[in-house]
Protein backbone atom coordinates (compact mmCIF):
# COMPACT_ATOMS: atom_id res chain seq x y z
CA UNK A 1 0.00 0.00 0.00
CA UNK A 2 1.35 3.37 -1.01
CA UNK A 3 1.55 6.00 1.71
CA UNK A 4 2.42 9.66 1.28
CA UNK A 5 2.74 11.86 4.32
CA UNK A 6 3.56 15.56 4.58
CA UNK A 7 5.07 17.11 7.68
CA UNK A 8 6.54 20.41 8.79
CA UNK A 9 3.58 22.72 8.37
CA UNK A 10 3.40 25.51 10.92
CA UNK A 11 2.49 29.13 11.49
CA UNK A 12 5.30 31.63 10.96
CA UNK A 13 5.58 35.35 10.47
CA UNK A 14 6.04 36.93 7.08
CA UNK A 15 9.65 36.83 5.98
CA UNK A 16 10.28 33.61 7.83
CA UNK A 17 11.17 30.15 6.58
CA UNK A 18 9.77 26.63 6.76
CA UNK A 19 10.79 23.29 5.38
CA UNK A 20 8.15 20.72 4.48
CA UNK A 21 8.94 17.04 4.17
CA UNK A 22 7.13 14.43 2.11
CA UNK A 23 7.71 10.80 3.09
CA UNK A 24 6.70 8.15 0.56
CA UNK A 25 6.52 4.40 1.09
CA UNK A 26 5.07 1.44 -0.73
CA UNK A 27 6.53 2.20 -4.15
CA UNK A 28 9.92 2.47 -5.81
CA UNK A 29 10.47 6.07 -4.82
CA UNK A 30 13.44 6.62 -7.09
CA UNK A 31 11.29 5.93 -10.14
CA UNK A 32 8.77 8.67 -9.41
CA UNK A 33 8.70 12.41 -9.77
CA UNK A 34 7.45 14.31 -6.75
CA UNK A 35 5.58 17.57 -6.57
CA UNK A 36 4.12 20.04 -4.13
CA UNK A 37 0.76 21.69 -4.58
CA UNK A 38 -1.19 24.05 -2.35
CA UNK A 39 -4.76 25.10 -1.84
CA UNK A 40 -5.83 28.24 -0.03
CA UNK A 41 -9.38 28.66 1.35
CA UNK A 42 -11.80 29.46 -1.45
CA UNK A 43 -9.19 28.96 -4.14
CA UNK A 44 -8.29 26.22 -6.54
CA UNK A 45 -5.33 23.95 -6.02
CA UNK A 46 -2.17 25.22 -7.67
CA UNK A 47 1.15 23.63 -8.41
CA UNK A 48 4.15 24.95 -6.51
CA UNK A 49 7.20 22.89 -7.44
CA UNK A 50 8.17 19.48 -8.73
CA UNK A 51 11.29 17.41 -9.22
CA UNK A 52 12.24 14.49 -11.43
CA UNK A 53 12.98 11.00 -10.11
CA UNK A 54 16.72 11.68 -10.11
CA UNK A 55 16.54 15.22 -8.79
CA UNK A 56 18.23 16.38 -11.97
CA UNK A 57 15.48 18.75 -13.00
CA UNK A 58 13.04 20.95 -11.13
CA UNK A 59 10.13 23.19 -12.08
CA UNK A 60 8.52 26.02 -10.11
CA UNK A 61 5.54 28.29 -10.41
CA UNK A 62 6.67 31.84 -11.09
CA UNK A 63 5.55 33.32 -7.78
CA UNK A 64 7.83 31.06 -5.74
CA UNK A 65 10.94 31.09 -7.93
CA UNK A 66 13.94 32.27 -5.94
CA UNK A 67 12.15 31.71 -2.63
CA UNK A 68 11.27 27.99 -2.64
CA UNK A 69 13.58 25.04 -3.29
CA UNK A 70 12.46 21.48 -3.90
CA UNK A 71 14.85 18.60 -3.25
CA UNK A 72 14.78 14.88 -2.58
CA UNK A 73 16.71 12.13 -0.86
CA UNK A 74 16.03 8.83 -2.60
CA UNK A 75 17.84 6.88 0.11
CA UNK A 76 15.22 8.04 2.61
CA UNK A 77 12.16 8.07 0.37
CA UNK A 78 11.68 11.76 1.06
CA UNK A 79 11.22 15.01 -0.78
CA UNK A 80 11.49 18.46 0.73
CA UNK A 81 10.23 21.95 0.09
CA UNK A 82 12.35 24.70 1.60
CA UNK A 83 10.36 27.92 1.72
CA UNK A 84 12.10 31.22 2.39
CA UNK A 85 10.83 34.78 2.56
CA UNK A 86 7.32 33.57 3.19
CA UNK A 87 4.42 35.88 2.43
CA UNK A 88 0.83 35.89 3.72
CA UNK A 89 -0.31 34.79 0.24
CA UNK A 90 1.68 31.56 0.72
CA UNK A 91 -0.84 30.53 3.37
CA UNK A 92 -2.47 27.27 2.26
CA UNK A 93 -2.66 23.55 2.81
CA UNK A 94 0.36 22.07 1.07
CA UNK A 95 0.03 18.67 -0.57
CA UNK A 96 2.71 16.34 -1.83
CA UNK A 97 2.23 13.74 -4.55
CA UNK A 98 4.33 11.19 -6.39
CA UNK A 99 3.74 10.22 -10.00
CA UNK A 100 5.32 9.43 -13.33
CA UNK A 101 5.31 12.38 -15.76
CA UNK A 102 4.24 11.67 -19.32
CA UNK A 103 5.36 13.28 -22.60
CA UNK A 104 4.82 16.77 -21.16
CA UNK A 105 7.49 16.46 -18.50
CA UNK A 106 7.40 18.41 -15.27
CA UNK A 107 5.26 21.36 -16.48
CA UNK A 108 2.43 19.05 -17.46
CA UNK A 109 2.98 16.93 -14.35
CA UNK A 110 2.38 20.02 -12.24
CA UNK A 111 -0.90 20.68 -14.08
CA UNK A 112 -2.25 17.35 -12.74
CA UNK A 113 -3.56 15.46 -15.74
CA UNK A 114 -5.07 12.41 -14.10
CA UNK A 115 -5.64 10.21 -15.94
CA UNK A 116 -3.37 9.44 -17.68
CA UNK A 117 -0.93 10.16 -14.89
CA UNK A 118 -1.61 8.40 -11.62
CA UNK A 119 -0.81 10.52 -8.59
CA UNK A 120 -0.34 9.28 -5.05
CA UNK A 121 -1.40 12.10 -2.73
CA UNK A 122 -0.79 12.92 0.89
CA UNK A 123 -3.33 14.42 3.26
CA UNK A 124 -1.76 17.86 3.35
CA UNK A 125 0.02 20.09 5.84
CA UNK A 126 -1.19 23.52 6.90
CA UNK A 127 1.13 26.47 6.38
CA UNK A 128 0.00 29.79 7.82
CA UNK A 129 1.91 33.02 7.33
CA UNK A 130 1.00 35.89 9.59
CA UNK A 131 1.71 39.49 8.65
Amino acid sequence: RVQVMESGGDEVQAGGSLILACTVSGLEFDRYAVGWWRQAPGKEREGVACITWSGGATYYRDTVKGRFTISRDNTKGRAYLLMNDLKPEDTAVYFCAAGMPDFGGLPRFMEVHSPPIKYYWGQGSQVTISS
